[in-house]
């Protein structure tokens, strides 16, 4: 019974992998579309969505059925309970990514930004897209100082979500209020997907360790 327990632990641990890695996909992809006006890309990624969301009910389901069958205890029930908050997380993941797509299906056929924030959005795909596989491969290996990295890496986004209303709130910004409320909003989307990656991280560190991150111990701003 504890061998099988296991292995449908790891079956789920491997779901999960493969959610953030998808979530991973659909940013990058979002991303692209943002930087290129390339409708056809954001659509796919707001027609993915539903992959994704069947994808964590399937967890869920396996997780509860976990719950159900084998009454797990300690580490065991963190790990469990963990799958269906990280199967959650995943798939908001997955929606910030189409919620990106989304502005880019509504301004078509312009382009979404002024071309002098390209750079910064690049820079947040990037991140975002490695936090998303950091996340893939904490899941699967319970690497405490992989998942320990993943909070540092969200600094970076974190400095770029604030430059990016130091942009809009300066008084150089030329390009109108619309385009001032799609940056915020696209800004936001992209600090909320890191943060979804962070949460992943924390958790993992404690199902592994049994003890959460105090504020003495995550990265600093």
């Amino acid at each position: 019974m504890r061998t099988e327990f296991h292995q449908r632990l790891d079956g789920l641990a491997a779901d999960l992998a493969r959610m953030c890695g998808q979530a991973g996909d659909e940013i990058e992809r979002a991303t692209h579309s943002l930087l290129q006006a390339d409708l056809e890309a954001a659509e796919v990624v707001i027609g993915n969505l539903d992959q994704l969301t069947a994808r964590k009910n399937q967890v869920e389901h396996d997780a509860f059925q976990l719950l159900a069958l084998q009454a797990p205890v300690a580490a065991d029930l963190r790990a469990v309970v963990g799958a269906l908050q990280t199967a959650a997380d995943a798939d908001r993941m997955g929606g910030l990514s189409a919620h990106v797509a989304r502005i880019v299906r509504r301004r078509h056929p312009a382009r979404v930004l002024p071309e002098e924030v390209d750079g910064y959005f690049a820079e947040m795909g990037e991140v975002a897209v490695a936090l998303a596989r950091g996340a893939q491969e904490v899941v699967l290996s319970g690497d405490v100082d992989l998942a320990k990295q993943i909070l540092d890496d969200d600094q970076t986004m974190d400095g770029l979500h604030r430059h990016l209303f130091t942009m809009v709130l300066g008084g150089d910004w030329r390009h109108g209020v619309g385009a001032a409320v799609d940056m915020v909003l696209l800004g936001r989307f992209y600090e909320r997907f890191a943060d979804h990656a962070v949460e992943i991280a924390r958790r993992i560190i404690f199902q592994t360790t049994g003890s959460k991150l105090t504020d003495n111990d995550a990265p600093a701003d």
